[in-house]
């Protein structure tokens, strides 16, 4: 059964950094884009960005480019998403979701439940 499970979430201040993860089960992450979204109260999906795991470089969004990092750790199955410089608009619920194919293509057919990340002082 394919699966992808968040955690890491918590509350934090503004300026904090924190790590959240995505263990994939199923499957591995190896051959699929591994993407990361975000959705704050009142507000739609945002897309935070994507892991290519064909050549395994990421892509981010304009609001978290710079402060985001994307990365995996193949053994434990795992992709990661470190957020440094938290703002108070970074609060959201976070969700990782798997691409059908290894590169980042938009699509996405399974997704975790998420992880909440409240930035608050």
């Amino acid at each position: 059964q394919v699966q992808v499970v968040e955690s890491g979430g918590g509350l934090v201040q503004p300026g904090d950094t924190l790590t959240l993860s995505c263990v994939a089960s199923g499957f591995n992450i190896d051959y699929y884009g591994m993407g990361w979204f975000r959705q704050a109260p009142g507000k739609g999906r945002e897309g935070i960005g994507c892991l290519n795991n064909e050549d395994g470089t990421a892509r981010y969004g304009d609001s978290v480019k710079g402060r985001f990092v994307i990365f995996r750790n193949n053994t434990k199955n795992t992709v990661y998403l470190q957020m440094n410089s938290l703002k108070l608009e970074d609060t959201a619920v976070y969700h990782c979701a798997v691409d059908p194919r290894p590169w980042c293509s938009g699509t996405y057919d399974f997704w975790g439940q998420g992880t909440q990340v409240t930035v608050s002082s």
